[in-house]
């Protein structure tokens, strides 16, 4: 693994720091009047989530680790683990539904992700930017009230509630955003 001085961490650069993997969440550099400068980092552990600030000072050396990333295709979910296959080699592998945390209903049948891996052990699952979802309940559009700036709640078919322009009707595809879950645009 290359080694990087303390005082070149960037937000996103993954570490291995105190026996753990951590991705550099911000850094923020500090000059104290007295004494050397330094790099104020916050981190967060890739394997349990858990959050660390640290000071690193440019003469403190670091390990960077480089994550394998791999485009694989979901398949379907069992018992709580969702089944992803490799496109180019058909391998199956299963992860925890809960690697995706507060994004899994945005996860659709044959969708393709990218996947983190360190090793052969896989740390992260990353959904495209954008999905398109459909409305399944919400208010009847109301004459006059599509000049404010005003939205409105909506159910999705996936069962994430959002709120969406007054315009946009029950039964109508939207885009929502999977990193927000925000309403994007109409599909």
């Amino acid at each position: 693994m290359p080694k990087i001085n303390g005082n070149e961490i960037r937000p996103g650069n993954v570490i291995e720091h105190n026996g753990g993997l951590w991705v550099a969440v911000k850094t923020h550099h500090v000059k104290p009047g007295k004494g050397g400068a330094f790099a104020q980092v916050e981190l967060r552990n890739l394997r349990n989530g858990s959050k660390l600030n640290e000071r690193f000072r440019s003469a403190d050396k670091v390990d960077r680790v480089r994550l394998e990333q791999k485009d694989q295709q979901f398949l379907y979910e069992s018992d709580g683990m969702l089944v992803f296959m490799d496109a180019e080699t058909f391998e199956q592998i299963e992860l925890a539904a809960d690697i995706l945390g507060e994004r899994r209903p945005f996860l659709q049948d044959g969708m393709t992700v990218t996947i983190e891996y360190y090793d052969s052990e896989a740390l992260s699952v990353t959904l495209p930017d954008k999905v398109t979802c459909a409305v399944t309940e919400t208010e009847p559009v109301v004459r006059g009230q599509t000049a404010a700036n005003s939205f409105k709640p909506a159910l999705l078919d996936n069962g994430v509630k959002i709120m969406v322009p007054p315009f946009v009707g029950q039964g109508e595809a939207v885009v929502v955003s999977t990193e927000t879950g925000e309403y994007v645009e109409r599909a």
